[in-house]
């Protein structure tokens, strides 16, 4: 039995007749950029994630990078994020001029070791970007605990969470400021490239909003240094359309996510990546963690059964290349991990029967 690492065919195949009237309609109006559908899809997803605003842009990245700017992160601050995150979350601290602290992360969830963070907090330190990895919300009452004590503003990356809770705290509206992805894998996936910055304070709305459009308070007003980070109208209508289907596609993830379970739980060859108490995780991901010795071969044998595997993500952020010049204390924990993990096929339309052949195939290949 093949099985892939995603179906983006699968997932759209419902939705493709909608798809198709939303684009007729965009193009009947040729409203292509700032038209009716952005803000339809602002109001709807701000209200799915429980914020007073979302604003709509052109990648996850340019999420991170305005909602770090309208915090007012600029050079000479710091920045602490998780080192076992896309590269993305470092890149757009680097972008707004600041300098990334790559923290270490806890060993049972993945998620950031508050109390590492809290060890690298220097008088420069002006945000945390809390990575929720995975789809599972990272501890954000200890974090925002640790953020008050030190006046420090709280950026939720959320890139991987579209709808995920933890406790009374929901993706999106857990913090001052959320950032979220709808590259065409998440789990509010876009026909392309798309991002969101959620937040109930109308002041960083506001100045988001600016920045996306060159800065501009008005029409050929410019009040500050900004981008072209817009998020054309036939995204937006698409992605209002996709995100009705959303609730039920995670309810789906974490049936499956049980599923795998039940299969690896007792496995001591296999560790799983533990849930936390009062967690609703949305399993963007399904990841596992094998003998680093034996992963790349494990993969392999995998691969020769047809199943599709990935790694998220191969090299921590403070040893990419790039970031060779920072010369900060190791994270442990994110390096052992990453020579550990495998990421599971999961997706909305994979059957039970997949799953159970998946994980048959990961243990005879241990």
């Amino acid at each position: 039995m093949k099985v892939p690492f995603v179906d983006l065919v699968a997932w759209a195949r419902p939705s493709r007749e909608d798809y198709l009237e939303a684009f007729a309609r965009v193009i009947d109006t040729g409203a292509y950029v700032g038209g009716p559908q952005v803000a339809s899809f602002e109001q709807a997803f701000a209200t799915f994630c429980g914020a007073g605003h979302a604003v709509a842009v052109k990648t996850g990245t340019d999420a991170l990078l305005l909602a770090l700017r309208a915090l007012g992160v600029g050079p000479g601050d710091e920045v602490i994020t998780a080192a076992n995150s896309f590269f993305a979350t470092a890149e757009a601290i680097s972008l707004a001029g600041a300098t990334p602290v790559l923290a270490d992360v806890a060993d049972d969830t993945l998620l950031l070791d508050v109390d590492d963070a809290a060890r690298r907090i220097t008088p420069r330190t002006k945000a945390i970007i809390p990575v929720h990895l995975f789809g599972q919300l990272a501890d954000l009452a200890r974090v925002r605990t640790l953020a008050d004590a030190h006046g420090l503003a709280v950026l939720e990356d959320a890139a991987q969470a579209h709808g995920a809770t933890r406790g009374s705290y929901r993706a999106g509206s857990a913090a001052a400021i959320a950032a979220f992805s709808f590259y065409p894998t998440k789990n509010l996936g876009a026909l392309g490239e798309g991002g969101a910055v959620t937040t109930s304070d109308g002041e960083l709305a506001a100045r988001v909003r600016s920045l996306r459009d060159h800065g501009q308070a008005g029409r050929h007003d410019h009040v500050a240094i900004g981008y072209n980070a817009r998020l054309d109208s036939l995204q937006c209508a698409c992605l209002e359309i996709t995100l009705r289907r959303l609730a039920e596609a995670n309810v789906r993830r974490r049936t499956l996510a049980e599923r795998y379970r039940e299969h690896l739980a007792g496995d001591r060859r296999v560790r799983l990546v533990a849930v936390a108490d009062d967690s609703r995780p949305v399993y963007h991901l399904m990841v596992v963690r094998v003998d680093a010795a034996q992963r790349d071969a494990v993969r392999d044998a995998m691969a020769k059964a047809g199943v599709a595997t990935a790694i998220h993500y191969p090299t921590p952020i403070h040893k990419q290349r790039a970031y060779a010049h920072l010369r900060q204390p190791g994270c442990p924990v994110a390096e052992r991990a990453a020579a550990e993990m495998i990421s599971l096929p999961m997706f909305p339309d994979l059957t039970v029967e997949q799953v159970d052949h998946v994980a048959g195939v990961l243990l005879a290949s241990l």
